[in-house]
């Protein structure tokens, strides 16, 4: 390097963040070295935390952090190339990889390190500092006047805000919520820390309080686009698509530069609203201008198979994992055709991408499910379980799913939700009979019971609504007490002109989805499957409902879950004991209903639908006051989207090949038959 190249010195490296998986202690040990200038100390530290754990994040940057510091600039970057393996997203292995080389007076590598830093996590002052420097001593003005504008911008921001947001960034969640929640303590309403808590919501999946935190940064801010943004993200996750298209126009309007985003956020919400066509025209126009955008292949193959266009549906599915090597999601889609079967090439390609240490956790368990049912379908059942239960284990790790949460409130339900209770509240909803619920567990024949009924000329095929759910948050309120929750109990303080309410909300919100059909359809169909937790709530909202509960043999059924990886939800799904603890907590209140409101749910066993067709939906056309219609029993010729697992098979004629698919595996299921216990003879009674 040339002397008149000679690299700035460098401004001092912010501590790392400590992560969740590292104890307090340990990092607060680790920065107080490091700040002390002991740097052998610094090196013996860190190096016992990786011995006892070679996956900790921090004490690996800490490692080459000192090592650099003791002028072991080599032994640093080897180190931080062992790091990048194993975190390849973490920006400050790159901020420090920058500094080594400014150490060795490498100027182009630096800046390539800094500049990978900040892409990742745009809240790094030290590096944006240090490619100021280094652009202008390369000549790159304009490149140091961009680096000064972004420091400009993170010094008008509260200094604990932007430390935080570096944390978040980094995906430490802990560290910056803590580091958040006690700056707004202290300082009241401040928009960017809203908005960074509300990220945090998000990116948790805690959507509602997301949804609060930005709206009162709208009313503070409402010119503030990203927030805006972030806000119709949230609305989409909450199924309120409705109430999201209007701020996804707004955005449009006012940020043209962003349209790629927001057009796809429009698709999003256009989707779960069922409007697939019009999504479909979308995420076409934005593939003609991103053509290797393996998102966008997903998206669309998505919406295809819905349609039932499969053959174009599994064109897109193989371009985003060409475009995307190692795209989990788009294998496992294909295998979710369950129409589908893998090549021998592909085959190879599955199980190189399953022994990769590179790939993602996400990646990973999308390639455990769709070996799994690559070497199902090849008569290979030893491997293709071995297959399903790793996928269930890594899946079941990311997962926050709690059992005793729906075990508390099944007690409570029976507790509450009486036949004393419904007697003296009879006829207080809303009177429309207009609703078919179809209840029970994934995986039980509901979406054959639905295709049969959306087959009938006066019954509308719609999706599994989410608006059961809306209503039952609202009356459980925020931040409910797990033990001692306000829903169910909060039904028996209701005024009956509030239960008439709540129908009539529920009514006028789902109407956007009955599109399906020309003229006016009197009924139509919600088959989500988790509202058989709600009957005490739908039966007093809305008494002349039909339910149907659709119901499967356990083992099939379970294991049907258990092979399953569901786009979101259903959490119980990933481990033995949880859907053996959930399927018996199901026929519990299924139990109670019945007992209470004797006749008011139909049960559908699946089994009696595939060996008796007619009989079987004569049944159910009876039970739900329709004359019976030939195309009934033709339900695979009947056209319409259909969005579950199933989509695939409620288009071919029906046929007794899935009722015993589940005795394959039969070797390997002892743990599940011991899990549910009497409830292997129980789901008759």
């Amino acid at each position: 390097m040339a002397a008149s190249e000679t690299v700035p010195p460098s401004p001092p490296t912010a501590p790392a963040a400590p992560s969740a998986g590292l104890p307090e202690s340990d990092g607060a040990r680790l920065r107080r070295l490091l700040q002390a200038r002991q740097y052998g100390e610094l090196l013996a530290a860190a190096d016992a935390l990786i011995a006892a754990d070679a996956t900790h994040r921090e004490a690996g940057l800490f490692r080459a952090i000192a090592l650099r510091l003791l002028g072991r600039v080599p032994e640093a970057l080897a180190s931080l190339v062992v790091l990048e393996q194993r975190y390849p997203k973490f920006s400050r292995l790159y901020e420090e990889r920058g500094q080594c080389h400014v150490a060795l007076r490498r100027a182009p590598e630096a800046i390539a390190a800094f500049d990978r830093a900040v892409r990742l996590n745009y809240a790094l002052p030290t590096s944006w500092a240090m490619l100021e420097r280094l652009f202008r001593m390369v000549g790159r003005g304009g490149d140091a006047a961009d680096a000064a504008a972004q420091i400009a911008t993170l010094q008008r921001q509260p200094r604990e805000v932007v430390t935080a947001t570096g944390y978040f960034l980094d995906g430490d969640l802990d560290a910056a919520e803590r580091r958040v929640r006690s700056y707004l303590l202290a300082h009241g309403d401040e928009i960017e820390a809203m908005r960074l808590l509300a990220r945090i919501g998000m990116a948790r999946k805690v959507y509602d309080d997301a949804e609060i935190l930005l709206e009162a940064v709208l009313e503070i801010a409402p010119d503030y686009r990203a927030a805006r943004a972030e806000y119709a993200e949230v609305l989409i996750e909450r199924y309120r698509y409705v109430d999201a298209l209007p701020q996804i126009a707004r955005l449009l309007a006012e940020d043209p530069a962003n349209r790629h985003y927001l057009r796809s956020l429009e698709a999003n919400a256009l989707v779960g609203l069922g409007e697939y066509e019009r999504a479909m025209v979308i995420y076409r126009e934005l593939l003609a201008a991103e053509p290797g955008d393996a998102d966008l292949h997903l998206s669309l193959a998505h919406v295809l198979k819905t349609l039932g266009r499969t053959p174009e549906a599994v064109d897109s599915y193989r371009r985003a994992a060409a475009h995307r090597p190692g795209f989990g999601d788009a294998y496992w889609s294909l295998a979710n055709l369950k129409t589908y079967r893998f090549t021998d090439a592909e085959l190879a390609e599955l199980r190189a991408l399953e022994s990769s240490a590179t790939l993602s956790p996400t990646d990973q368990f999308h390639v455990d499910f769709a070996l799994g049912k690559a070497l199902e379908d090849r008569g290979d059942f030893a491997d293709s379980i071995r297959y399903y239960e790793r996928g269930n284990a890594r899946k079941s790790e990311l997962s926050r799913y709690a059992p005793e949460i729906i075990e508390i409130n099944t007690r409570r339900q029976i507790e509450v939700c009486t036949r004393e209770f419904f007697a003296t509240r009879p006829g207080v909803g809303a009177p429309d009979p207009d609703p078919i619920f179809i209840v029970g567990l994934p995986r039980s024949g509901s979406t054959l019971i639905e295709q049969i009924l959306a087959s009938h000329s006066l019954v509308e095929g719609t999706q599994e609504l989410a608006n059961i759910q809306h209503i039952v948050h609202e009356l459980r309120g925020r931040e409910p007490d797990l033990a001692n929750p306000r829903y169910p109990q909060a039904l028996a303080t209701l005024d009956p002109a509030e239960f008439r309410r709540l129908g009539e909300q529920y009514l006028a919100t789902t109407r956007v989805y009955r599109r399906g059909k020309p003229g006016p359809v009197p009924f139509f169909i919600d088959k989500m499957p988790n509202n058989f937790r709600h009957l005490g709530l739908i039966r007093l909202i809305l008494p002349n409902a039909k339910v149907i509960d659709a119901r499967r043999e356990p083992m099939a059924c379970c294991l049907s879950n258990l092979k399953q990886l569901f786009a979101k939800g259903q959490e119980f799904t990933y481990g033995v004991e949880d859907i053996a603890r959930y399927y018996r907590t199901y026929l519990e209140l299924m139990r109670h209903w019945n007992d209470v409101l004797p006749g008011w749910v139909l049960r559908v066993q699946h089994e009696d639908v595939v060996e008796d067709l007619e009989g079987s939906v004569r049944r159910i056309l009876d039970f739900c006051g329709l004359p019976f219609e030939p195309a009934c029993l033709e339900f695979h010729r009947t056209v319409r989207t259909v969005r579950t697992a199933s989509s695939e098979q409620v288009r071919r004629p029906i046929n007794r090949a899935g009722l015993e698919q589940w005795k394959n595996f039969e070797p390997w299921l002892g743990p599940l038959r011991d899990a549910l216990g009497d409830a292997l003879t129980g789901y008759r009674e």
